[in-house]
């Protein structure tokens, strides 16, 4: 029997799950740990029933021949920094004081106490190396913070080929298909620049495939202890530059964007009545220029592209051999809006925004199997822990989803949570989703009969929903930490000015022998 599986007796085993597995040697090593972030990446993906032209054959070669689908699988935050700050360290943002992208997940008490997931790996006899975006990048005073300090060996990813600038849509400049567009009152900036077009030359020149073939490069290697191989995918993170072979892939004629509702946000209302959303400029522009479809079928070309770019990756898993004594976790940071609320992008408590790709393949499992129970992100920590044999670490804020990886269908009382900002939240069990807001807006949504969350069931107040929305506040964080400070726009842009270089300092205050 290979390495992995007497860890797996072992943990599973006291974990009382019926799961049997063959006895090994108790000098076998744990198993090897390839962790896959994709950023952006939503539910559209073919293996997650998402969009219904979505062409991902790369994510589904790899989970029909063996691998679990998490169908209700959530972000503990919506935006990169607080998801990945929160399933890295093992704190969900209502205990870091970590909402928003400008804050430094290092700048929390809870972390620069405990170690984050590749540290706590390296601390406990495994080799910890990663190319790609990980952790979320920060400026500081002595250079760029990348997250670089967390492992044993961190590579900086080589830059990709530009955009043709000829065949440019972006919203930012009023450009469609490289030529100015009518005049617009939605052109202002704010965030990644919303825009799509070809990239100059093949996937081979772009940044996300030259990822990909230095971490397939990394299964031929000779390691003297088990790996942690952390790879970051950057597309389908605006703008959505990718070589014209993956536009190829949808027609522009038959592509489609899901349904919108243009009342989807009349029945959300403050206490004073007053609607609490508007249309946001990304969705008013790409309306008034007939661009809604086209932004979807970029959106896909996108996510078919770093499909290709995750082919790599398992090929050189597969013809490694490592397949065998590897486990895998391929996982998108949060959800993205296309149009569903009147809205793109992230930030919300919506499924389309909390929602994530999450697959996982242990080396036993031979078919496909999925899982329709709710978890979450910050799941991922007590789960790797589990899995390889670590030491438990019970001050963690996840629970492992280990049983479900034995048997999908048992019984999980468990709901995944969201917290979009201080005194925001919003949690998702297996039928339902509510939200509440800090100047107390609140919604309800029966997600069996209404999957879009298209009817906000509290618009007006039915006694009845009373006992649901009771059962699902007390999951809610109870207590949110005051926000971590973050620099000003004055102090961010001296800061990036000095960002060019990676800050060698930080590693020296992450003492691992310390670190909990």
């Amino acid at each position: 029997m290979n390495r992995l599986s007497f860890f797996i007796f072992r943990t599973i085993l006291s974990a009382c799950l019926a799961v049997v597995f063959s006895a090994s040697p108790a000098s076998a090593q744990p198993p090897n740990v390839l962790f896959i972030a994709v950023d952006d990446l939503n539910d559209w993906v073919s293996v997650c029933g998402g969009h219904p032209q979505a062409k991902t054959p790369h994510l589904e070669r790899f989970v029909d021949s063996g691998a679990m689908v998490f169908q209700n699988a959530h972000c503990p935050g919506p935006v990169c920094g607080p998801s990945r700050s929160a399933l890295l360290s093992g704190f969900m943002p209502s205990r870091t004081g970590i909402y928003g992208n400008s804050q430094n997940m290092r700048d929390a008490a809870l972390v620069r106490a405990h170690a984050t997931l590749p540290e706590y790996f390296s601390k406990h006899g495994y080799v910890t190396l990663s190319m790609g975006k990980i952790f979320h990048k920060h400026a500081t005073p002595r250079g760029s913070d990348e997250g670089h300090w967390a492992f044993d060996q961190w590579e900086r990813a080589l830059p990709g080929s530009g955009v043709d600038r000829k065949k440019i849509t972006s919203r930012d400049q009023n450009l469609i298909h490289g030529k100015a567009g009518p005049p617009t009152k939605y052109s202002r900036s704010g965030g990644s620049e919303f825009a799509w077009g070809p990239t100059v030359g093949g996937k081979a020149q772009t940044r996300d495939y030259r990822i990909a073939q230095w971490a397939a490069e990394q299964f031929s290697r000779n390691y003297e202890k088990p790996f942690f191989l952390a790879v970051g995918i950057s597309r389908p993170h605006l703008p959505f530059f990718v070589p014209q072979e993956f536009f190829d892939l949808y027609d522009p004629e038959t592509f489609r964007a899901p349904e919108i509702r243009e009342n989807d946000l009349d029945d959300i209302v403050k206490s004073s009545r007053q609607k609490k959303f508007k249309p946001s400029d990304d969705y008013l522009w790409l309306k008034e220029n007939g661009l809604i479809d086209e932004a979807a079928r970029a959106y896909m070309a996108a996510c078919s592209y770093a499909d290709a770019c995750l082919g790599v990756i398992f090929e050189g898993l597969e013809k490694s051999g490592h397949a065998e004594d590897t486990v895998v976790m391929v996982w998108g940071d949060h959800g993205w809006h296309l149009g569903e609320k009147l809205r793109y992008r992230k930030a919300t408590g919506w499924s389309e925004s909390t929602r994530v790709p999450l697959l996982v393949r242990l080396p036993e499992m031979k078919i496909r199997q999925d899982c329709e129970r709710a978890v979450n992100l910050i799941d991922l920590y007590p789960t790797l822990i589990e899995v390889c044999g670590l030491p438990t670490k019970p001050e963690l804020d996840g629970r492992s989803f280990g049983p479900l990886l034995a048997d999908p269908t048992r019984n999980w009382k468990h709901a995944a949570v969201t917290v979009m900002g201080h005194g925001a939240a919003s949690v998702r069990d297996g039928r339902w989703r509510y939200l509440i807001y800090s100047d107390g807006t609140e919604e309800l949504y029966d997600l069996d009969a209404d999957p879009m969350e298209w009817t906000n069931l509290l618009v007006r107040r039915n006694p009845e929903r009373k006992a649901m929305v009771k059962k699902l506040q007390a999951l809610l964080p109870q207590e949110f930490a005051d926000p971590v400070p973050s620099p000003g726009r004055e102090e961010m842009g001296k800061l990036k000015k000095k960002a060019k270089t990676l800050d060698d300092s930080i590693a020296e205050s992450r003492d691992l022998g310390r670190l909990r």
